[in-house]
Parts: C-alpha cells; sequence; structure tokens
C-alpha cells in the first residue's frame, strides 16, 4: 500500500502549505505531499478491510496531512460496514487519536461519519456536549460537525444545543462550521432554522449566519442579512 501511496505524490519533497490549508498552530507543521483525495479513496477501498494495525498506525501518526486523511478514510469505510460491537472498537481507536485530526478536512471527513454515527446509533450525545465546551479548536469543530449524522436523520435538536454552546467563540473554522450545520438543518426543517435565527438574530456571527442561510430564496436571504423576519 505505501508504495501504491508514493506514486500518487505529487511533490518530490513534502511542502508545508496547500491551497486549501495553512498552519493552524504555531508549534504543529502540516506537511502536504500532493496526493489528491480521489485518489485517497480508491486506496481506501482496495485496502480497508484488510490494513493491519501497525500500517493504520503510520498512516495515522504520520507527518504527511494526505497519510493522516486516509487513515480516516479508512477508517470511515469500516465503520460503514460493522456492527455495533466493531463501531465501539473504531470509534475508540479514533479517539484515542484525536490528536492527529488537527485540521479542518480531517475533521471534516470523520467527525458525522465515525463519531456522529456511533453515537446516534447509541443514543448518547453527551461526548458532543463535553467536546463543545474544550478548549481545542478542532474537538470543538468535532463536536458540531458530528452533529450533521444526526441532522440526516432528523435528530435536530442536539445541533442546535451545541451552536449554542459555541455561538460565542471566535474562530472562523468554528463560525463556519455552525452556519454549514445549521444550513443542513435548515434543509429538514426550515421554519426551525427561521426561528433559531430570529431568536438569536444580535448573537449569531455574520459567517455564520452567511452559511446558515444559503439555501433560502434570495429575498428572504436579503431580509434575514438585514435582520427582516416580517415575512416569517
Amino acid at each position: 500500500m505505501f508504495e501504491e501511496l508514493k506514486q500518487y505524490h505529487k511533490y518530490k519533497k513534502p511542502i508545508e502549505s496547500s491551497r486549501y490549508h495553512k498552519q493552524y498552530e504555531a508549534d504543529v507543521i502540516d506537511y502536504y505531499i500532493g496526493i489528491p483525495a480521489p485518489a485517497l479513496r480508491k486506496i481506501s477501498r482496495k485496502y480497508y478491510k484488510t490494513i493491519k494495525i501497525n500500517e493504520l498506525n503510520l498512516l495515522i501518526s504520520s507527518k504527511l496531512h494526505e497519510y493522516r486523511l486516509l487513515a480516516l478514510i479508512i477508517l470511515t469505510d469500516k465503520i460503514k460496514k460493522a456492527n455495533l460491537e466493531n463501531q465501539k472498537l473504531i470509534v475508540e481507536y479514533y479517539l484515542e487519536n484525536l490528536k492527529y485530526v488537527n485540521n479542518w478536512d480531517l475533521v471534516d471527513v470523520s467527525a458525522y461519519s465515525i463519531l456522529g454515527m456511533y453515537l446516534y446509533n447509541i443514543n448518547d450525545y453527551s461526548l458532543l456536549y463535553e467536546f463543545s465546551e474544550s478548549d481545542n479548536l478542532w474537538i470543538k469543530r468535532i463536536g458540531i460537525v458530528a452533529t450533521n449524522y444526526l441532522i440526516r436523520n432528523n435528530e435536530l435538536s442536539v445541533t442546535l444545543d451545541i451552536v449554542d454552546i459555541l455561538l460565542k467563540d471566535t474562530h472562523d473554522l468554528i463560525h463556519k462550521a455552525n452556519g454549514w450545520m445549521l444550513r443542513n438543518l435548515g434543509d429538514k426543517d426550515q421554519d426551525l432554522l427561521t426561528e433559531y435565527l430570529y431568536t438569536n438574530y444580535y448573537d449569531i456571527p455574520r459567517t455564520t449566519l452567511r452559511y446558515a442561510i444559503e439555501h433560502y430564496q434570495e429575498d428572504k436571504r436579503k431580509a434575514i442579512l438585514k435582520g427582516d423576519f416580517t415575512w416569517k
């Protein structure tokens, strides 16, 4: 598998930035080797059933961003086919290695597919509330993005609870994640989203608001941005 991975390397030597990423933590340097996501998904489909734990450990702990991303994609492929007992083992492995889930795409590919699905299946969301109170940017983003699985299954209240907790967070990656989840919630129940935006309008960061209303009709988007809810 590792020899096959090398065939997809775009750069001869790892670089410290990419078109879509920046360094978010001064003491953590991420390295990129230029493997596109479709190639990682192809490799995962080929190896996720047979990969050995030592190989998975090498991927998840790698300094190469794309290798860590591959490890998480493999975990998402594994958990889709797993019974509840094996889902629990996969989630435990994921939680043990959270320090390596340290960029927005690593969070987004794994949080709802792994953690969100399992917590929905066991009907226990206490960990998401705990995560939303964390001081760690990535843990907080996991907490809100994991609720996407709940939204897909029409469990909407937890998302609103987590957004409430994170409304005063100052980081744009939290603002965007909150807005993304609110937008998805609105796809399920736009009246519920409208009521939430109306009630919390003056506390919602502008970025969150813009993301949240992307699927409204244009006239309603313009009205909401002005704080006009007379149409509701």
